[in-house]
């Protein structure tokens, strides 16, 4: 819970949004199961973190911040983080994020789903920007506007060379870990391997909407939207064996991470440069371990490492660890235009 608030802490975009006391005028209290009690919560975290680093000449002082109030809004929203058990952090920042999409999302009133599919005869652009329309017209908030992007699917029959595409949006990417793991692996490689044709054949076999039976396709993603907020979860637990954890060392740049290679075809190049700015790192097992976070500051640029109740500087040439685990970064302009 520390290391993921840790890192929404330096988010600058979301503690803008929230010490400026904007989230107030879009609190829902009609759709929404908090009615804005979570988002409420969390504001004053973030608050008194910030009046601490504001009121010290130090950088940081030897005084904490109480989150229990918080803990109690997040075990109402997701009962599954109630107790102190230990958790994953991908799935922690996940619900957290959700509640407070659902805090501040600007439909007050949910409509009716869709009864017919995006039509075949439209446009890949045009499918996009439907798909696009029919999420947000359920879930449209400040946190949808920084976090969310949109993937294409293709999938594409081997007999008969039909190509079906659908949109959706993602939170974040999880990327596999090349099982190389005595080498050093380099986050483009786990990127490759995310965007890597896929061949779907015997059970997994799906059903040719022009065949009309079932056909050995391929399948392949493509990233057609980009969101300001890039998380990447690197997938360390096998999911093959359940109590395994990967330990492979994945190198990742600090500063432009560029992403053109894994877009959409046939669209407008959109920036997709991103900047790092926030690392958690889970050390131990599958059975048991421990987070911390690496975080830049927003506004000095200066790099911390949080560990409990420690918090130390932290050279930018000591980020990168072969702990990482989720990886937040920003799109290049938004920081620009900021």
């Amino acid at each position: 819970m520390n290391s993921v608030l840790q890192c929404l802490s330096n988010t600058r975009s979301v503690l803008e949004y929230v010490i400026s006391n904007e989230y107030a005028n879009h609190i829902n209290t009609s759709t929404s199961s908090m009615n804005g009690a979570l988002i409420k919560a969390f504001a004053i975290v973030l608050a008194e973190l910030w009046k601490k680093e504001d009121d010290d000449d130090d950088s940081y002082s030897s005084s904490a911040v109480n989150p229990t109030a918080l803990k109690s809004q997040i075990q109402k929203f997701a009962p599954r983080f109630m107790g102190y058990n230990q958790q994953d952090a991908q799935e922690f920042l996940r619900y957290l994020l959700e509640g407070l999409h659902e805090d501040v999302n600007r439909i007050a009133v949910k409509p009716r789903p869709l009864e017919h599919d995006i039509s075949d005869d439209l446009s890949d652009s045009e499918k996009a920007a439907e798909s696009w329309k029919r999420y947000v017209r359920r879930d449209d908030s400040k946190i949808v506007d920084l976090f969310v992007g949109q993937l294409k699917s293709t999938l594409q029959c081997t007999v008969c060379g039909h190509c079906s595409v659908t949109f959706d949006p993602f939170w974040d990417l999880s990327l596999p870990i090349p099982p190389s793991s005595k080498s050093n692996v380099k986050l483009q490689h786990c990127l490759d391997l995310f965007g890597k044709e896929e061949i779907l054949d015997g059970d997994e076999k799906p059903t040719c909407s022009k065949c009309q039976t079932r056909r050995k396709c391929t399948k392949k993603f493509t990233i057609h939207k980009f969101p300001q907020i890039l998380v990447l979860h690197l997938k360390r637990f096998s999911p093959g064996e359940r109590f395994r954890k990967l330990d492979a060392s994945v190198d990742f740049p600090l500063t432009d991470l560029d992403l053109s290679a894994y877009t959409s075809p046939g669209i407008k190049p959109s920036p997709c440069s991103y900047q790092l700015y926030g690392v958690i790192n889970h050390s131990g097992s599958a059975y048991s371990g421990h987070y911390t976070a690496s975080c830049r500051h927003p506004f000095s640029a200066n790099w911390h490492e949080y560990n409990d109740s420690r918090i130390s500087n932290l050279t930018a040439q000591r980020v990168v660890s072969s702990e990482a685990y989720l990886l937040f970064y920003e799109l290049e302009s938004t920081e620009a235009r900021l």
